[in-house]
């Protein structure tokens, strides 16, 4: 019988093949080693292939498609339930083969080689970001142990440091001296390491025209722009603005029983770095909005007139992720006058 779909659980070197055809019934169980994949597959009729949205999953799914075959990536939280007994690669891998022939499921976009780079660029320059704050903490914590406290911020790290060691004098161990020069040397590299990383983000984002086309919105800088525009990929998978705000975690969680819905918080589902940036985005645009009104029959206007700021930060921040696929999906530049017809 002729195999129609696949479900395969990924792994590092051992990965588990389960193959059904049409009428849904299993006639193939496999285990295959990694350096047997490409083998495998290339000799197999074209078929849909389903697979968790995990480690590796972008570059199988390339090469899959590569030999005609059609791939589609699942949020592991959706296969989940798909599982029927206890967790082993064989169930996982039925479990995926179940879930991708589901009509209703919603699937990953497949990003290739120059999105996934770029993405990469803004994963490690977040990393050093975050490494670059803990090493300014411990710097400020190991001072404030010998009575030399410290105002919150990196720049004044930078700036009075040097000049606090020197006031100290012989107060000092020359040990400890040392070692608070080492670690201020080391966060000098740290914040290094990030402006060369943002400068080849800004290369990437003047040479995107996408990118450079939601730069235009307000809210929405190279950082941002080049991050939404690899991580969203075709627009178009997306129904409509509301399902990639809901993609970004950005609409309302719901609770709904007995006919009466109440709308919670927002969800905080999918990439907490897209929403982080979109949403001190918004925190911006309302901060430049308090020292400049807008004009007051605007959206934004009234909505602050109405709400706390922090509220109308996340609106906003949700009313972008909207423009934002209306750009991409219907191929339309921002306009700040626009209005729908």
């Amino acid at each position: 019988m002729q195999i129609t779909t696949i479900g395969i659980d990924l792994a590092k070197d051992v990965f588990q093949i389960h193959g059904v055809d049409g009428q849904g019934k299993i006639v193939l169980r496999k285990q295959l080693r990694r350096g047997q994949m490409a083998s495998f597959f290339v000799n197999l009729p074209a078929c849909l292939i389903g697979m968790e949205a995990c480690g590796s999953a972008h570059y199988w799914a390339r090469k899959l498609q590569e030999q005609g075959h059609v791939v589609r990536l699942m949020a592991p939280q959706f296969v989940k339930p798909y599982v029927k007994t206890n967790k082993h690669d064989a169930a996982d891998a039925e479990a995926i083969c179940e879930a991708v022939r589901r009509p209703n499921m919603r699937f990953v976009p497949i990003k290739n080689v120059e999105q996934q780079a770029i993405l990469s660029v803004h994963r490690v320059r977040q990393g050093l970001i975050k490494a670059r704050t803990a090493q300014a903490n411990q710097i400020r914590g190991l001072l404030s142990e010998f009575g030399l406290v410290l105002p919150k911020g990196i720049r004044v790290v930078y700036q009075r440091v040097p000049a606090l060691l020197d006031q100290t004098g012989d107060e000092l161990p020359g040990l400890f001296r040392e070692l608070v020069l080492r670690l201020l040397a080391h966060l000098k590299d740290l914040d290094r390491q990030v402006s060369e990383l943002e400068q080849q983000i800004n290369a990437w984002h003047r040479s995107n025209a996408l990118s450079q086309k939601l730069e235009k919105i307000p809210g929405i800088g190279p950082m941002t722009a080049s991050a939404l525009v690899a991580s969203v990929g075709d627009a178009k998978s997306f129904s409509n603005g509301r399902q990639l705000a809901a993609w970004l975690g950005l609409v309302p969680k719901q609770h709904a029983t007995g006919g009466k819905t109440n709308l919670l918080g927002i969800s905080k589902r999918g990439d907490t770095y897209l929403r982080t940036l979109l949403i001190h985005g918004g925190r911006a645009v309302i901060r430049s909005a308090e020292q400049k009104p807008p004009h007051a029959n605007s959206w934004l206007a009234r909505i602050l007139a109405r709400r706390h700021k922090n509220v109308v930060t996340v609106a906003l921040a949700n009313r972008n992720a909207r423009i934002v696929w209306a750009l991409l999906a219907h191929d339309r530049e921002f306009h700040a006058d626009y209005a729908p017809a």
